[in-house]
């Protein structure tokens, strides 16, 4: 097979395995089509997802019928102020040899240990409890006990928060947040949809949710999304998007000199260029196009800003700047001069 038609065969198949999840899922889930491309682009790029809505909207229901859907390892975290870090991790405890009678500690694995892990309502938990999801976060890794564990991949943390009750929440810290591939806001149902939704909740709808991809397909996509070219010209607008979020900085656009105290890391640069591939993958292409990092913008970026007093005080969101921000940039730096 000559070398383009077997790229286009890869891109051909990659769009068909996530439109094969987006249907089963589809079974359960009505409408937030936006935030089901979301968390499947989080999978489909190595990341993790933090689902941000009021309750009730389904954000639960989501991960757990993604892991029908996966033929993945399942665990659920439910977050409270009480949680503690070994509650997560794991903890040794003291074991009784039968035939001996000697003790000794033997390490048992927490529910970390999956591959798929939905953290609810993750801002309930203290700081000391969300810091021991870090380095399995970042590094697909776990240490316990004075042992390094390796985590089974594909590994995918989905968040879920409420932004409305803060009493008794501890905010993510922003080491904790930049671990996020995407932040997605999960919105309200439209009117035909909350039809639906009741025709399906209450009137004995009971879906079949079959598994249509394994963990190895899952890795293998992972691997096909990272070989996706981006064209040096296309790279450089996405690299003065970031560095437009960052103050006083040589890009920096005036609604972020006003009104942003920390812009986004490099690990965000990374997440908009996974982003902008699995994009251009899903329009059937193999090459990045200035489409499709502005379509990664707000999801990749919305939670690595920081505003100031003055952008809190006005009431205004990372999303309002990064907009503004993806009109200011241009495409091209003859543009932009």
């Amino acid at each position: 097979m000559a070398p383009g038609a077997q790229v286009e065969q890869q891109v051909a198949e990659f769009r068909d395995q996530f439109e094969k999840l987006r249907a089963e899922i589809g079974k359960m889930i009505v409408g937030h089509q936006e935030i089901v491309d979301g968390v499947l682009t989080c999978l489909f790029a190595g990341g993790h997802a933090l689902l941000e809505g009021v309750p009730g909207l389904g954000k639960t229901l989501l991960i757990r019928t993604m892991s029908e859907a996966l033929a993945l390892e399942f665990s659920r975290i439910q977050f409270t102020p009480d949680l503690m870090p070994a509650d997560i991790l794991g903890t040794n405890i003291i074991v009784e040899d039968p035939q001996s009678g000697r003790r000794s500690f033997e390490f048992q694995r927490g529910p970390i240990f999956a591959q798929m892990v939905l953290a609810d309502e993750i801002n309930r938990a203290t700081p000391k409890t969300q810091s021991a999801l870090l380095e399995a976060m970042q590094e697909k890794s776990v240490t316990a006990g004075g042992e390094h564990f390796k985590l089974q991949a594909p590994f995918f943390v989905m968040a879920t928060q409420n932004p409305i009750e803060q009493e008794g929440t501890y905010p993510l810290p922003e080491a904790q947040l930049d671990r996020f591939f995407f932040k997605l806001i999960v919105g309200y149902s439209s009117r035909d949809e909350l039809k639906l939704i009741l025709d399906r909740t209450t009137a004995g709808y009971r879906p079949d949710i079959a598994p249509v991809l394994s963990g190895e397909r899952i890795v293998a996509a992972q691997d096909l999304v990272r070989q996706v070219v981006i064209a040096p010209h296309v790279q450089d607008y996405l690299i003065r998007v970031v560095l437009a979020t960052h103050p006083s900085g040589a890009f920096a656009t005036p609604s972020v000199n006003k009104y942003v105290r920390w812009g986004s890391s490099p690990r965000g640069a990374q997440a908009l260029t996974l982003a902008s591939k699995i994009n251009a993958m899903l329009d059937g292409r193999y090459n990045v196009s200035f489409e499709d990092v502005k379509k990664a913008a707000l999801p990749a970026l919305r939670h690595r800003l920081l505003l100031n007093f003055e952008g809190e005080a006005e009431g205004l969101s990372t999303d309002f700047v990064l907009n503004d921000i993806l009109e200011q940039v241009k495409t091209s730096t003859s543009e932009a001069a």
